[in-house]
This record gives structure tokens, C-alpha cells and sequence, in this order.
């Protein structure tokens, strides 16, 4: 028998990680050890203090219940610390609202930190930014109000402050419902917009970042296709007025970036940054992923580099990416009604299909090291929605993990679950006990760090 784990239904992990490395997709946990509620975020450095900013969905629902604040001296471990802004009854920030994307930056004129967030009603309808302030990083901010930058829509949007003297700072936004993305320059104490500086029309573009390095602005933005995933953009110039570059991708197209949406991009120096990603699960809002990777520009143009498990290093300004041990599905025990499929998108041409609904896969002789562990599930789930899959070791209890849909069925994705396995080697059963089908299983890799 392989009784279940109540309520222990994760998107990526079974237990979660508290930061010693970055898991994209995991179920990432604070100091305190609750998943961490900053989606859609922004990130500032203060000093050697990193903050992190964003909605916290813990209610699942769209409706703002609070900017979260959080700080990390190394980026992986984050520790939660007063809510920055929470909702004001009659106002455009009341519980009946929209909050998100919240951005700050700090305003040399006034010494104080100010931020911007999408405002807007229940409907979408107000299409408006919001702004407030505070005299510390996680405040609490003081509303200032809600409005439409130079009177045209907003919705999704981000801030980019230069590296000028007057750390001349900009509102990066989508706007005409949509259909053009526009950059303008806010006013000296970073409470309006002053007028606008570009426009990219009939872009369709959303979800904005910008960074600057070595004098050529990178904007990187999606296109709107609602909560699902799209293959994220980035775009060049050498000035915020353009002209700027065609579109390029940032990852492989079919991932649909990795099935994520950009909220920031993090420049950590001229050879290290990281894109900083959200997965939506807009059924169930508070477990939406995040998902981080580092950018390259070993090719010129900033491509994410995918990896399962990582690691930064501050202090001199690169990424560490674990090393992991490759199991192949199809070399693993099948049962039931499970089948080797045959696709050059495998990862050595084969994998196991058919798999739930009686049909299950154990891959034996898999080595541990006596603790818990990182293992990555690179599968294909061809369908519109998300499949799951169980996981037993060595004949225990089932751990559920679900697998969001790959964008077809010829396309891999991975989603990590930390497991314990014992010292020497392990049996793993995937999708045994489940009346529904999981998605095809193509290989796990087994990570040692933690």
C-alpha cells in the first residue's frame, strides 16, 4: 500500500528549501518556514541587504491582500519582515482592489524609498499606477494615490531607475489596453510622470524589466496571453529612446520560457544576472513558483541558462550550477499499462508513457547520500492543464507533484521535489496508486546539493 501524505499537494517540492540553493519551481520557504508571498516582485539593494517586494497570494485570490517585504544578504535565504503596504477601506488599495507588481526605488531628493505598483479595479477596468512612500525599505508605505500616467492606461509595469547623477528613473508600463508598451520619465521626486520618453507600438508587450550593462539598455518583457506562459522577449538600445531591436528570445521557444513570465531582471555585474520569473497558477494563486535562472551573454544577446538546482556567489559574482546524477525512465521497471514511447525529444530518444491510471515506472540502483534531495522529473504533458504524478521511495508513502502542462507533447519541462533517500542506492516508483494519467516521464536527475 502507499497511503498518501495529506495535504501535502506541492507544485514542485515535498518538503521545501529555505534557500541554501535556488530550486526553480520549488516551493520556496522563508527563515520562518512558510512558502514565501512575493509574486509579480521587486527587488532593491540596500547596502548588503537585498529586498524583495511582491503580492502576497496567499489568500488565492487576485485581489491585494498585501505587499509583502522580505530581505536576504545572499539571495537564497530571505527572512519576512513587516508587510510594506496593506489595504486602506474606500480608497483604490481597499481589499476589493487590484495591487500588484510593486516596485521601489529610492529618492535621493526627499531621502526617502518610493514605490509603484499596477492599481486597478476587480475588472481590470481602471488601468491606473499607484504610488507610495516610506522613510525606511519595508516602511510601512504611505499611499499616495492611484492615476493614469499621462492619461492612458497602465497595467502591468515596473520601474527602471539609470545610473545618472539624478538617478533619473522611468515607468515602464503596457498600456492602450495593451497594445503599446510605453517607457516615461518620472519627476524629480518620483511621485508623477513628466512625460514620455518611448514607444513601442503594436507590441503587445508585458510583464517589463530593463537592465543596463556596458551602456546598452536590455528591455525584457512577454507578450499578453493572459496567465498562461509565452516565449518571454528582450529588446536593445542604446538610448530609452530608441530606436530599439527587434525581438529576441530568451530561451528555447517551446518552453514557453521555461513556463514563466518575467517580473525582474537583476544585474549582479557585467558578467552575472538573473532572470527572475513567475509560474501563475491562477486556480490556485498563493502557489504560483517562482522561477529564477541566471543570464548569459556569452552569445551577446542575454539567454537564460536552465538549470535545475544553483547557487550564487556575491562575492565574486558568479553562479554555481549543481552537478546531478541522470536516470532514465525507460531504463527503469515498467508495470501495468505503462509503454516506452519512442520521440527525438527524449532525452536518448525514449521515455515512459501511459503512466497513472494503472500504469507506473521504478527506476531502481538510485544513489543517495542519506539526507533529503533535490530531484528534477523532466516530463511532457501535452495537455491544456496540469497532470501530477506520485512518488514513492523505496516502497513509502506517496508524494504528489504536479506537472503544469509543457506546451505539447513533444516539448520537456522539469519540476524539481526534494525526497530522503538513504546512503547507497534507492527504488523510485513514479505514478503508481493514481487513477489519473501523469504525464510522460523522460528522466530524473539527482541532485546532492541542498
Amino acid at each position: 500500500m502507499y497511503p498518501f501524505l495529506n495535504c501535502f499537494l506541492v507544485l514542485a517540492a515535498a518538503l521545501a528549501t529555505e534557500g541554501a540553493v535556488i530550486v526553480p519551481g520549488a516551493a520556496w520557504t522563508d527563515t520562518g518556514g512558510n512558502v514565501i508571498q512575493a509574486h509579480g516582485g521587486g527587488f532593491l539593494k540596500v547596502s548588503s541587504t537585498y529586498y524583495w517586494y511582491g503580492e502576497d497570494k496567499s489568500l488565492n485570490s487576485a485581489l491585494f491582500h498585501a505587499v509583502s517585504c522580505y530581505t536576504s544578504a545572499d539571495l537564497m535565504t530571505w527572512t519576512r519582515q513587516n508587510d510594506a503596504l496593506t489595504p486602506i477601506d474606500g480608497t483604490n488599495i481597499s481589499t476589493s482592489n487590484i495591487v500588484e507588481r510593486p516596485k521601489v526605488v529610492y529618492n535621493q531628493v526627499n531621502s526617502e524609498y518610493v514605490m509603484w505598483f499596477h492599481s486597478d479595479s476587480s475588472n481590470y477596468g481602471a488601468a491606473q499606477v499607484g504610488v507610495a512612500t516610506a522613510k525606511t525599505p519595508c516602511g510601512p508605505y504611505n499611499y499616495r494615490g492611484s492615476f493614469k500616467p499621462l492619461g492612458a492606461d497602465s497595467r502591468d509595469m515596473s520601474l527602471f531607475q539609470d545610473d545618472d547623477a539624478a538617478r533619473t528613473t522611468y515607468l515602464l508600463y503596457a498600456s492602450d489596453n495593451n497594445q503599446n508598451f510605453k517607457i516615461s520619465k518620472l519627476d524629480a521626486n518620483y511621485y508623477g510622470v513628466v512625460s514620455q520618453t518611448s514607444v513601442l507600438t503594436a507590441s503587445t508587450l508585458e510583464a517589463p524589466g530593463i537592465i543596463k550593462r556596458d551602456g546598452v539598455y536590455y528591455l525584457f518583457a512577454s507578450h499578453t496571453s493572459g496567465w498562461d506562459p509565452n516565449p518571454n522577449k528582450v529588446f536593445t538600445a542604446t538610448s530609452l529612446a530608441g530606436p530599439w531591436s527587434t525581438q529576441t528570445d530568451i530561451a528555447p521557444v517551446a518552453t514557453r520560457t521555461y513556463f514563466s513570465q518575467n517580473t525582474f531582471d537583476l544585474l549582479i555585474n557585467d558578467n552575472l544576472a538573473i532572470y527572475m520569473g513567475d509560474r501563475w497558477r491562477p486556480s490556485l494563486l498563493g502557489s504560483s513558483r517562482y522561477i529564477w535562472f541566471p543570464l548569459s551573454w556569452s552569445t551577446g544577446i542575454p539567454q537564460i541558462v536552465h538549470t535545475d538546482v544553483w547557487s550564487v556567489d556575491l562575492s565574486s559574482g558568479t553562479y554555481i550550477a549543481a552537478d546531478g546524477i541522470s536516470y532514465e525512465a525507460e531504463s527503469g521497471a515498467i508495470s501495468g499499462s505503462a509503454t516506452i514511447l519512442s520521440d527525438t525529444s527524449f532525452s536518448r530518444g525514449k521515455a515512459v508513457g501511459y503512466l497513472g491510471n494503472g500504469g507506473s515506472v521504478t527506476i531502481n540502483n538510485v544513489q543517495g547520500t542519506g539526507t533529503a534531495q533535490w530531484i528534477a522529473l523532466y516530463y511532457a504533458n501535452g495537455d491544456s492543464t496540469w497532470r501530477n504524478t506520485t512518488v514513492s521511495v523505496n516502497g513509502g508513502a506517496l508524494v504528489l507533484v504536479d506537472q503544469p502542462n509543457t506546451g505539447g507533447g513533444h516539448v520537456i519541462l522539469s519540476v524539481p521535489v526534494k525526497l530522503n533517500l538513504r546512503s547507497g542506492a534507492n527504488s523510485i516508483t513514479f505514478s503508481a496508486g493514481q487513477s489519473n494519467y501523469a504525464a510522460d516521464l523522460d528522466k530524473i536527475i539527482v541532485y546532492t546539493a541542498t
